[in-house]
C-alpha cells in the first residue's frame, strides 16, 4: 500500500516510547497500581479517554493471566485530570482461552478522598492464538495518501483549552471531512484520518484503546462545538496490528436528546480491520 508508507528518521520501540512512559503503572501490591496521569495526552481541560482506557488496560494485562485485550468497556464517571492515581483491578474469571477482570482509576479531592473515576469490565486472550478464518463485509475506509491529508499545525485548534495530545499523535485527517474547521460543517457526522503515534512507535493492541478516541468527534461536522465527553466506550480488539500507520473512521448516526453515539473502525497497513468500538457521548447544544 504505498500512499500508507512515511519515511521517519528513527522511530521509537515499543515498549521504549512516549507513549509507553506515560501509561506505565507502578505495582504497589497484587492487584493495586499508581501512575501520574500525564499532562501530554490532554484535550480542553480533560485527560483523553483513549489514553486513560489504555492506562487501565495496562493495569488489567499486568492482573490477568492474559496479555491482549478483547473487549474492554468502559463508564467514564467522573472527568480526570493529569496528576496521581490509583487502579483497583480485580480477577472475575480465568479460563484457558480468556480472562475476565474489573478495574477502577481513583483520583484524590482537596481533602484526601477517593474520587472513581473510570469503571471498566474487560476480557483478556491472546491474539496470537486466534485462526486466520477472515469472513467479513467491512471495507477499509477510501483515504487519500497521507501527505494530502491535513494534521494539528494546518489549521486552527478545534476547541479552546489544552491540545496536548496532538503534539504525541501524529494524526492527518480527510479534509472531506474537515468542513468544521472552515466554517462549514459538512452535517455527515463522519470522521476519517491516519493515526500513529509521533515518535513512530507502532501500533499494538494496548494503543488500539488509543487510537478508537484520538480524532476530533464527529459532532464537529454535526456543526457542534466545544467539549463531547465520553459516558461509555466499548472496545473490540479484533487482530494484532501490522506495522504502520492506521486508519481510523468514525460515524454517526443519531443525536438525539444530548447525546450521540460513535462507531469507530480501525484498519491497519495490511487491510485488517483490527479494533472496533461504540460510545455513547454526551454534547452541548445551542
Amino acid at each position: 500500500m504505498p500512499e500508507a508508507a512515511t519515511a521517519r528518521a528513527a522511530r521509537a520501540a515499543i515498549g521504549a516510547s512516549e507513549f509507553d512512559r506515560d501509561t506505565a503503572v507502578a505495582r504497589r501490591e497484587p492487584g493495586v497500581y499508581d501512575i501520574d496521569l500525564s499532562d501530554g495526552w490532554t484535550i480542553v481541560n480533560a485527560v483523553n479517554g483513549g489514553y486513560l482506557l489504555a492506562v487501565l488496560g495496562r493495569a488489567l494485562g499486568d492482573a490477568l493471566p492474559h496479555a491482549d485485550p478483547f473487549t474492554v468497556s468502559a463508564h467514564y464517571l467522573t472527568a480526570s485530570q493529569p496528576g496521581p492515581a490509583v487502579v483497583r483491578t480485580d480477577v472475575v474469571r480465568t479460563g484457558r482461552t480468556l480472562s475476565t477482570g474489573q478495574a477502577s482509576l481513583f483520583q484524590f479531592d482537596d481533602e484526601g478522598r477517593e474520587i472513581e473515576r473510570i469503571r471498566v469490565l474487560a476480557s483478556y486472550g491472546d491474539l496470537d492464538s486466534l485462526p486466520d478464518d477472515v469472513r467479513t463485509s467491512a471495507t477499509p475506509p477510501a483515504l487519500p495518501p497521507i501527505d494530502q491529508c491535513l494534521g494539528a499545525g494546518d489549521g486552527p485548534a478545534p476547541v479552546p483549552g489544552s491540545s496536548a495530545i496532538t503534539d504525541r499523535l501524529m494524526l492527518k485527517l480527510d479534509p472531506a471531512t474537515l468542513g468544521w474547521a472552515l466554517g462549514s460543517p459538512s452535517g455527515k457526522g463522519e470522521m476519517r484520518g491516519w493515526f500513529g503515534l509521533a515518535d513512530g512507535r507502532d501500533a499494538d493492541p494496548l494503543s488500539l484503546l488509543l487510537a478508537v478516541d484520538a480524532l476530533p468527534p464527529t459532532a464537529f461536522e454535526l456543526g457542534l462545538s466545544g467539549w463531547v465527553p465520553t459516558v461509555e466506550l466499548t472496545v473490540h480488539v479484533r487482530s494484532r496490528p501490522a506495522p504502520g500507520p492506521l486508519r481510523v473512521s468514525i460515524t454517526t448516526r443519531n443525536l438525539a436528546g444530548g447525546f450521540l453515539e460513535e462507531d469507530a473502525e480501525v484498519w491497519d497497513s495490511a487491510d485488517r480491520l483490527v479494533a472496533q468500538s461504540r460510545q455513547l457521548a454526551r454534547v452541548r447544544l445551542g
